[in-house]
């Protein structure tokens, strides 16, 4: 079956069902009642999906009857921003926004999902409504995922706002000042914005994002290495009491990942899923951080901000994560791990239409 070729072993399909029903833990199994525990079915459709049966599926037609909201509107026109072979997505772009809107559209109209964010248990809700913030100057919501560009956007509404000068402004990002939350509103004025606000989303690849908040947190950030390293290696390191935290391998981190539930995860790394709960919410546009100037200037169009803003440039200071850094990172890491670890993010992988990740020896030895 499609378990096989994705987990030469152990994951399927009771594991990835019980890892995956809402991410719980490994050492704190629960069993009860709640919404949020995942329909197996749904599951192995999302571990079919997220393997390479996925276009295979949508040629026979299987998902042809799921007529999914069109989540991405036009998302070819070409950009009045960014050169128009740059938007007029290539016909591979297309084919992957298609995958992605059906899968969500067939994934979310499963029974068990959640259709609105008010069907969300409470903590669950209070995570998405934390993380949508608001522009009601130009009538829009953006879910922030850390790691997926999310200070550039802070600083577009910010600009947007009056509050900044221009998205060029050399300061350190305040996360929090200047900035409309939704879960800040009371309740009939998030379901208003909710029901007429254009509301976006940026995704990236789950190993990507994981290894770049890593390598950014545990390699540069005093105040993480203190409060999340020095436990980290606590925990998972022989005589590692007298760590200062800012020695945490990749291997250790993943350890502790899977160690975590996933509902009490810092935003750094708590699946996508979660923060922005794409089923409760549905997203007119859903970004991606490999075509993120094109999608982001698309966007900006849509809302129709002013054609003085444009999307800005990465930091010159940012590493960002090479396909050779991410190779090199995951070829050095036990495999059992990484297969261990992917039903936590089965549902960033299978309804963002990202490949899980390739660690077989033949890849690992190029």
């Amino acid at each position: 079956g499609p378990c096989q070729a994705m987990f030469p072993r152990p994951a399927c399909p009771a594991e990835v069902r019980r890892a995956a029903a809402s991410g719980r833990s490994r050492s704190r199994p629960r069993g009860g009642s709640g919404g949020t525990v995942l329909l197996p079915s749904m599951l192995m459709f999302g571990v079919i999906l997220a393997s390479s049966g996925l276009l295979l599926m949508i040629e026979k037609g299987i998902l042809a009857e799921v007529k999914p909201p069109p989540l991405h509107p036009g998302a070819g026109e070409p950009s009045r921003r960014g050169g128009a072979e740059e938007a007029a997505g290539d016909l591979e772009y297309e084919v992957l926004r298609d995958i992605r809107n059906r899968t969500i559209g067939a994934v979310c109209g499963q029974r068990a999902m959640p259709r609105s964010v008010w069907e969300l248990p409470a903590g669950q809700r209070r995570t998405v409504l934390r993380h949508l913030l608001v522009s009601d100057k130009y009538r829009f919501l953006y879910c922030y995922v850390p790691k997926v560009a999310c200070s550039n956007w802070k600083r577009i509404l910010k600009v947007l706002d009056g509050a900044l000068e221009s998205v060029d402004v050399k300061m350190k990002m305040d996360h929090k000042s200047d900035l409309v939350f939704l879960g800040d509103m009371k309740p009939d004025e998030i379901s208003y914005r909710l029901k007429h606000y254009y509301k976006f989303m940026f995704v990236r690849n789950p190993m990507e994002r994981l290894l770049s908040a890593y390598r950014n947190k545990f390699g540069e950030i005093k105040e993480y290495q203190q409060r999340y390293g020095v436990e980290i290696i606590r925990r998972y390191r022989k005589n590692g009491g007298n760590s200062a935290g800012d020695d945490v391998t990749f291997s250790e981190f993943l350890r502790y990942l899977l160690d975590e539930e996933v509902e009490r995860m810092n935003e750094h790394w708590m699946p996508i899923y979660n923060l922005c709960q794409p089923c409760a919410v549905r997203y007119d546009f859903i970004g991606s951080y490999e075509r993120l100037h094109a999608d982001a200037n698309y966007v900006l169009e849509r809302v129709r901000s002013p054609s003085f803003i444009r999307f800005p440039e990465r930091q010159p200071w940012y590493k960002p994560v090479t396909a050779e850094t991410l190779h090199y990172y995951l070829c050095n890491t036990q495999r059992r791990l990484i297969k261990e670890l992917l039903p936590k993010y089965i549902l960033d992988f299978s309804l963002f239409a990202y490949p899980l990740p390739n660690v077989s020896s033949e890849f690992c030895r190029q």
